[in-house]
């Protein structure tokens, strides 16, 4: 039977899959958030995998406050790299499947055109640099593995970009948005159920992979296009420049994603990134009529 571990689980991601799952009757799911397992304590995590019988480890644990990460880069390493080591070789030894989420940012954003996985990651900030860490631990130590980068990911849940948008509109506060990040803004629920279908169909075709939604826009773009699908009209203003923003951290200014061979390998056609915001928009809105 296919058994799976979910680490991080009370994330973006974590939460979706647990939605998602329920409808996955021939697999086993264990949704463990950081307080429940936490990846950073090694025997932990060994007695969990001793006493069940997992097939799979989806680790959706992460440490992800990139700006407050250049402060705290031993906890970021700690959690974004040693911790992923050590689960890699867990799954060596247990002979687990492990899937790995990673992130756009280990790219310097300097190309100008979509990332594929042979590009060389040239991250500008710890958050970027550790988990590029990460995944070389893999490379280096599992046998078995999946690594997904993906990008701008937000979903129906609180706590982020779309979400916390929706509110300040609701709430009529003033809202200032970078224009000059390009990403595929990416909905949790396509990534979330291509890992199911992942997990579903035993796949052995290990490797490195990128997946987003297509196309590209801004932050303040994206923000447009949200407030366009929902009615709302706030007071929003664009920031041109990065001495505008209130943070000093580098981040890629073009990280958009070339997912040619997530699509090839396993036939997955990535949903328009336009299309996903509208299906999780009308999901909110369905889940706010009830309440």
């Amino acid at each position: 039977m296919t058994t799976v571990l979910v680490t991080g689980s009370g994330g973006q991601l974590g939460k979706t899959l647990q939605l998602m799952a329920k409808d996955s009757h021939d697999s086993k799911w264990y949704f463990k958030k950081s307080n429940d397992l936490d990846v950073t304590n090694h025997a932990q995590v060994f007695d969990f995998l001793e006493q069940n019988k997992v097939t799979h480890i989806i680790n959706c644990a992460a440490y992800t406050a990139v700006d407050l990460a250049e402060e705290e880069q031993v906890k970021a390493f700690k959690v974004n790299a040693l911790a992923v080591k050590k689960l890699a070789e867990f799954c060596t030894d247990f002979d687990i499947t492990l899937i790995h989420l990673s992130t756009d940012f280990v790219f310097d954003g300097s190309k100008g055109t979509p990332y594929t996985e042979l590009d060389i990651p040239n991250p500008v900030n710890v958050y970027g640099a550790s988990k590029l860490k990460g995944e070389q631990y893999i490379q280096n130590c599992a046998k078995k593995y999946f690594i997904f980068r993906t990008s701008w990911l937000y979903s129906i849940f609180k706590g982020n970009f779309l979400t916390t948008i929706l509110d300040r509109a609701k709430a009529n506060q003033e809202i200032n948005v970078v224009n000059w990040q390009k990403g595929s803004p990416t909905n949790a629920e396509d990534l979330a159920l291509f890992l199911i279908d992942l997990v579903v169909s035993s796949s052995r075709d290990y490797g490195l992979y990128h997946f987003s939604n297509s196309g590209s826009t801004t932050w303040y773009d994206f923000a447009i296009a949200i407030f366009k699908e929902t009615g709302l009209n706030p007071n929003i203003s664009a920031i041109s420049t990065e001495s505008k923003i209130n943070s000093t951290v580098k981040r890629p200014k073009y990280s958009v994603l070339d997912t040619k061979k997530t699509t090839e390998t396993f036939g997955n056609v990535p949903n328009s990134w336009y299309c996903s915001m509208k299906k999780a928009l009308k999901k909110i809105n369905r889940n706010e009529s009830r309440s």
